[in-house]
């Protein structure tokens, strides 16, 4: 997997963590490499929404309320939309994060953005490709003073970790033939004379 953009480590899991950005050209995307195989591929990872957390914040319970709703799409390498996933949660106190990231710079050590819910999602990947790009389509936050979307190039609006694959290996090339021998002929007797 190439992540354009490491958000880093779980402190308690030690998961890595990769944000999901918004985009259009697979290019951009969190690139999955599938190995050679036969039939179709089973892609499967957790989609978490991000939040940044602030103590602060905290203390005005109104304003630390956010309920987030992440779109993101798998895409082939040519443009072409193989499935979207959705994921969905709320953020009322830190309980509700799915855990910290370490490498902040604040005193505990870990980011102020860390994820928060968790979808487990599966996607089936046609024969035929060789990779798929994860892109972020939309994000939705619902405040205290209302909704927003979010959809601009380049902004991270999910987080994705634990990506594997399911695949049947290609099936085993046969080694080439030995070219063949010429067959050694005995020499020919000559009669003595």
């Amino acid at each position: 997997m190439t992540c354009p953009a490491p958000l880093g480590v779980g402190v308690t899991s030690k998961r890595s963590f990769c944000d999901v950005l918004t985009g259009r050209d697979p290019a951009a995307g969190i690139i999955i490499t599938l190995p050679p195989h036969r039939g179709a591929v089973t892609l499967t990872f957790d989609l978490h929404n991000r939040h940044t957390y602030s103590e602060e914040q905290m203390k005005d319970k109104r304003a630390s309320f956010a309920r987030y709703t992440a779109v993101i799409g798998a895409l082939t390498a040519d443009n072409t939309l193989i499935s979207r996933a959705v994921v969905q949660s709320e953020f009322r106190s830190v309980k509700d994060l799915l855990e910290r990231v370490a490498g902040g710079a604040g005193p505990s050590g870990v980011k102020a953005v860390a994820p928060t819910g968790q979808e487990s999602i599966s996607i089936t990947v046609p024969e035929a490709e060789n990779e798929v790009s994860i892109l972020g389509e939309k994000l939705i936050v619902d405040r205290a003073d209302g909704p927003v979307t979010y959809s601009s190039e380049g902004r991270p609006i999910a987080i994705i970790s634990n990506v594997m694959i399911t695949y049947r290996p290609a099936a085993a090339k046969p080694a080439p033939k030995a070219p063949a021998k010429a067959p050694v002929r005995p020499a020919a007797k000559r009669p003595a004379r």
